[in-house]
């Protein structure tokens, strides 16, 4: 058992936890909890990390049992405490390494469903977008180079597990992106303030990608000009906008209520 926050393993663990350079330099990143631990593919799966209030109390669980074959690491509580990046940890962590995907991946046909995400900066605003890809049945998110560390420890919590369901790619030229798309017969569609058709009155039943732009500025000019359509979701009251998370929702739920009526 591990009980000293010196140990090398654990010095390695809050660097995983703490700094994006070091996730990336190792193509790994920390997963924290029971239910994010069990998700997480055998393929993926580096080291698994317990603490011993956890084996004591959960040991025995049927979903922890099936991570047994992985011959988790015991460390102290106090050690476990230290190195994870929870308030109240549940005593389980992985080191687990980055899915990979390619173009290809993304994309079915005329059944492609893209989220494209353009300087997102919230990490929980990206986690729940890609909850809800996964529930609308999206086939990939598309991000820009600089939108919020997918990997960083609250963006993972966050996505609930989809994140190893639901392919990505991180885009360092976006631009560049949207028009391979364009050329591929993707029609792009940008949720923005300036857009005269409602978010319900265009078709979404063929291959498309919803552009999401940044919480405070939107999306970026050059982004936003390559769009086939400029949509809008109607405002009540005096807002002007919703939450970046909440729209990509609408219009992806959009997307999917009006296929599944085309197969009617």
């Amino acid at each position: 058992m591990i009980s000293s926050t010196s140990n090398d393993r654990i010095r390695r663990i809050l660097q995983l936890q703490k700094k994006a350079k070091a996730r990336r330099k190792e193509g790994v990143f920390v997963a924290e909890g029971l239910r994010m631990v069990a998700e997480t593919p055998d393929s993926l799966l580096e080291e698994v990390y317990v603490s011993e209030r956890f084996l004591a109390e959960h040991g025995s669980d049927e979903t922890y049992g099936k991570l047994r074959s992985r011959m988790p690491v015991e460390v102290s509580d106090a050690v476990m405490t230290h190195m994870s990046d929870t308030v109240t940890p549940q005593g389980i962590l992985a080191l687990v390494r980055k899915p990979s995907y390619r173009w290809p991946d993304l994309l079915d046909a005329d059944r492609t469903q893209l989220l494209i995400l353009d300087h997102v900066q919230d990490p929980g605003n990206l986690g729940t977008m890609f909850r809800t890809a996964e529930g609308a049945g999206v086939t990939g998110i598309i991000m820009s180079g600089d939108t919020v560390d997918l990997f960083s420890p609250k963006v993972i919590r966050s996505t609930m597990g989809s994140l190893y369901r639901v392919p990505w790619l991180v885009a360092e030229d976006l631009v560049s992106c949207l028009q391979r798309l364009k050329e591929e017969g993707v029609c792009l569609y940008a949720a923005h303030l300036r857009a005269d058709c409602d978010y319900d009155r265009a078709n979404y039943r063929g291959a498309c990608g919803f552009l999401i732009g940044n919480e405070g500025k939107g999306l970026g000019e050059a982004t936003a000009a390559l769009a086939d359509v400029r949509i809008r979701i109607p405002m009540g009251g005096q807002l002007e906008s919703l939450n970046a998370a909440m729209a990509a929702g609408i219009l992806m739920y959009e997307a999917a209520r009006q296929r599944r009526e085309g197969r009617k």
